[in-house]
């Protein structure tokens, strides 16, 4: 019984995803903590391979679509990934299941989880109305941030978040692609988004694995359920409203933050 529930579980998590965009770790972490009781440590090390292998389907697709901007994702990435890094070898050092490590676990995943309802409200309302492409001469300009350290510095603290939280590489990550480069289209920002998290939650998912903090049997369950779910959920992205998708998603996401953080 408890088996078709993680199946279930993670096929409810695909169908958001798929809907609306919004990375899995988001709802995946809270859902393993709170429903099935999982230690925090053991529901981030699981969640971000599930997040990696789930993401990896996607990418590929964008990148034969040709909508990956890659340098983009490169300068996201050498922040984010030396920042993952080092916060594993800080949780290596500490013990990924001592009392200290799970209650910055629980209080910066609150943190996080209030980060990403806001962006995803803000996105639900403000919903700006981006050409979805762009000429091939406006496209270099599009893609050069407002100064280079920027996306470095952004992504070190989308790094940090993500290995600790297993949260961030969805909402906030897109939030902040969107602040950098603005004239970058919708599905572009996206694009560069999932790409981002693939070696990102690839890093971090490994790490927590090398120091015991993946359940691998859970992740096999999760993903069986996850991989149809997300299937439907982008077909039936067309016929539902994003906005109302969206805003209902912030507020869940609100008050898992807020009972984490009451942890």
């Amino acid at each position: 019984m408890h088996d078709f529930a993680f199946i279930f579980a993670g096929f409810f998590v695909g169908l958001v995803v798929g809907l609306t965009g919004v990375g899995g770790g988001s709802l995946m972490t809270p859902v393993l903590i709170f429903l099935f009781g999982i230690k925090p440590y053991l529901a981030v090390g699981t969640d971000l391979l599930f997040a990696a292998f789930t993401k990896l389907g996607g990418s590929v697709n964008l990148a034969r679509a040709r909508l990956i901007d890659w340098p983009v994702v490169l300068r996201t990435a050498a922040g984010s990934v030396p920042a993952a890094l080092a916060t594993l070898y800080v949780l290596h050092r500490l013990g990924p299941a001592s009392s200290a490590v799970q209650q910055a676990m629980t209080s910066t995943l609150g943190i996080a989880l209030l980060l990403t309802a806001a962006a995803t409200l803000y996105k639900a309302i403000a919903g700006r109305s981006a050409p979805r492409d762009i000429a091939p001469a406006d496209l270099a300009q599009a893609i050069r941030p407002r100064h280079w350290a920027l996306p470095v510095l952004f992504g070190a603290v989308i790094g940090v978040l993500v290995t600790l939280t297993s949260v961030g590489a969805g909402a906030i990550g897109v939030l902040v692609l969107m602040l950098l480069y603005p004239a970058l289209p919708l599905p572009r920002i996206v694009a560069a988004d999932i790409a981002h998290a693939v070696p990102l939650t690839l890093v971090a998912g490994l790490g927590h694995a090398s120091i015991g903090a993946v359940d691998w049997p859970l992740l096999i369950k999760l993903l069986a359920g996850s991989l149809p779910g997300i299937w439907l959920g982008s077909r039936l992205v067309r016929k539902t409203p994003d906005r109302v998708i969206r805003s209902l998603l912030s507020v869940l996401l609100a008050y898992a933050g807020v009972k984490l953080i009451a942890i």
